[in-house]
């Protein structure tokens, strides 16, 4: 195991005052990121909206949506800085188990075609791509398509 990853850390519900860190994390790691008013209306909506924390230091974040029987992962991310180091994998691991907890059959998710490593993370957890969303993603030259991945629980 990593050795950052056996240093202490918490997940826990993200709050109003947690969404300016957020929204720092989300625009460095993404070229169109959510806004300030996506974070906290997800929030408000009362989603499944947690940050990953270690030390007082903010290192990602995920937002998750319940359905009747079926989770929605609508964004997750880390920090550049903690990239690579298993946090997205404990993070959306977190995401899969409430998921279970709260009886979904399964969890849903999008991801950029272009993004390989977050798809290769999705895969090794077992998600399977089920579809693919034409021109989903805003892109720099246009749209780019999503993968549409879903876990069995």
């Amino acid at each position: 195991m990593n050795e950052c990853l056996q240093q202490a850390y918490q997940i826990r519900e993200m709050q109003l005052d947690d969404v300016r860190r957020v929204i720092q994390i989300e625009r460095e790691i993404f070229l169109f990121p959510w806004t300030e008013m996506n974070f906290s209306d997800s929030i408000r909506a009362g989603y499944h909206c947690r940050v990953l924390e270690q030390d007082d230091t903010l290192m990602g974040y995920g937002i998750m949506m319940m359905g009747l029987d079926e989770a929605h992962i609508l964004t997750i991310g880390i920090s550049a800085q903690w990239q690579h180091q298993g946090w997205g994998g404990r993070l959306l691991q977190y995401f899969i188990n409430l998921a279970k907890q709260q009886q979904a059959a399964s969890v849903l998710l999008d991801v950029r075609e272009s993004n390989i490593g977050a798809a290769n993370l999705y895969r090794r957890l077992g998600f399977k791509q089920i579809a693919i969303r034409k021109g989903y993603y805003p892109a720099m030259c246009g749209r780019e398509d999503a993968l549409v991945m879903r876990l069995e629980l």
